[in-house]
C-alpha cells in the first residue's frame, strides 16, 4: 500500500466556520450597544457650560518657572495649581533641554500630589 504525500490542505471548511462566526458576532454586536436608558433631560435657564482650562508651565535653562508666560516661584505655581480641577484641566509642561531634571521632578511631584490626570509634556521633533 502506497501513502500519498500531504502537500496541500483544504481550507474551505475553515473559511466556512470563520464566516459563520463572523455573522454571529455582527448579528449580536448591534444589540449589545443599545442597552442604555433613554431619558429626556429637563432644560434650565441657568445652564453653565463647563470649560476646560489649559495651563502652560515652563522652566527655562536657568531654572525660572513660568505659569502661562508669567514668571512665578514654585510656591506660587503650587498655590495656583491647587485651585484647579485635576480631572478637567490640562497642564502642559515645557522644559528646556538644558534645565536640571530636579525642576521637572518638582513640578511633576506637585501635579501628582494634587491628582492631575491630564498632563502633557511638550517636546519638539
Amino acid at each position: 500500500m502506497r501513502r500519498e504525500r500531504f502537500d496541500k490542505m483544504n481550507v474551505v471548511p475553515f473559511i466556512d466556520i470563520v464566516l459563520v462566526l463572523l455573522v454571529i458576532v455582527l448579528a449580536t454586536a448591534t444589540f449589545v450597544t443599545n442597552q442604555t436608558i433613554k431619558v429626556d433631560l429637563p432644560s434650565a435657564s441657568s445652564k453653565k457650560s463647563e470649560e476646560k482650562k489649559s495651563i502652560h508651565i515652563a522652566v527655562d535653562k536657568d531654572g525660572k518657572y513660568f505659569y502661562d508666560k508669567e514668571a512665578l516661584s514654585i510656591e506660587l505655581i503650587e498655590e495656583r495649581l491647587m485651585k484647579l480641577d485635576p480631572k478637567k484641566d490640562l497642564v502642559s509642561l515645557h522644559m528646556d533641554k538644558e534645565s536640571a531634571f530636579q525642576y521637572f521632578v518638582s513640578i511633576i511631584d506637585i501635579l501628582k500630589n494634587k491628582g492631575f490626570e491630564n498632563i502633557s509634556i511638550i517636546t519638539k521633533k
